[in-house]
């Protein structure tokens, strides 16, 4: 009954110490947009090995929450360095993506392939620990395949954004 408070809280921890680090409120959520498709994994892989949802298992999506926006924090660090060079936030995420791409692979392929013997094991106890490694490997696998697509898309469209709002803001005129 508390773990969907459980969850928020976690997410609004993380959202705070990203808006402290980026100085944005707009870059936390950049990275934030990242986490909907690990959760839909980590439910996912539950229900196909027909497992359930239990404390452990949401101990593994805390988890993910670390583990996913670790993937967008270094594509949008990488854009951010690049835009203070003077290019524009789509060439600045294009560089990104492309340069960020191999040390994303590995880090998340090292994370997936250290849960997959909580996941597979076989033993005493295992019935444990079994649903932390089916949340972080079935998140995992959803979240690195959709993040290297939606991460960009929402990157330059939150960036879009910001820019219009920044047409709206107030200025005071001096007398």
């Amino acid at each position: 009954s508390n773990q969907p408070w459980l969850i928020l809280a976690a997410l609004v921890t993380v959202y705070i110490v990203l808006g402290v680090l980026y100085e944005s409120f707009i870059h936390p959520i950049t990275i934030l947009s990242t986490l909907p498709s690990a959760g839909v994994g980590a439910l996912l892989a539950l229900l196909i090995t027909n497992s359930e949802l239990n404390v452990i298992g949401m101990i593994g999506i805390i988890l993910l929450i670390g583990i996913v926006k670790k993937n967008a924090i270094m594509m949008i660090d990488f854009a951010l360095v690049e835009e203070r060079t003077g290019k524009s936030p789509l060439e600045s995420i294009y560089r990104a993506c492309l340069l960020r791409f191999r040390p994303i692979m590995m880090t998340t392929m090292a994370a997936l392939l250290g849960g997959l013997p909580l996941a597979l094991g076989k033993g005493t106890g295992s019935e444990m620990r079994q649903p932390l490694g089916i949340t972080i490997v079935g998140g995992l696998m959803v979240s690195q395949l959709l993040t290297l697509y939606t991460t960009p898309v929402v990157y330059l469209y939150l960036d879009r954004l910001r820019l219009w709002l920044k047409r709206f803001k107030f200025s005071p005129r001096l007398a």
